[in-house]
């Protein structure tokens, strides 16, 4: 992960899709939390979107893109964004992004840093598994 000099920032003003604080469990041997888990829950939040768009069950078929900007530590609160960017006949194509709130249990200001960004496209498929025509809004 690159954790180079990021500024703080502030949460969209939106709801998270996911909320989450990583804990002890969810780390490597230097204390920083797996990119693994952060990318296990990129995929949920990502996917939240795209079943409610396809109007049920959908799979993932593609990571366009995954970047890690910043470290992510335990007792974060990692929040994650998703918006769908593209609908086609079948797939939905999501953007996530995801913050980390840190220095509020050290009795610190908080302050809020953009740790990761991804693209994914999920399909939506039928009970067999097999890709489905996205519903028309």
């Amino acid at each position: 992960m690159n954790a180079g000099a990021q500024p703080p920032m502030s949460l969209p003003d939106a709801d998270p899709i996911l909320r989450l604080v990583p804990m002890p469990m969810d780390t490597n041997h230097a204390g920083d939390v797996f990119g693994g888990w952060i990318m296990a829950q990129v995929d949920i939040a990502g996917s939240i979107p795209a079943i409610r768009r396809a109007r049920g069950r959908v799979a993932t078929v593609a990571v366009n893109s995954f970047v890690f900007k910043q470290p992510v530590y335990v007792g974060d609160l990692v929040s994650f964004y998703a918006a769908i960017t593209k609908v086609g006949r079948t797939s939905i194509t999501v953007d996530v992004s995801v913050y980390a709130q840190r220095g509020l249990r050290q009795g610190n200001e908080e302050i809020c840093h953009r740790v990761t960004e991804a693209v994914l496209t999920y399909v939506a498929v039928d009970d067999n598994r097999r890709p489905r025509v996205v519903p028309a809004e």
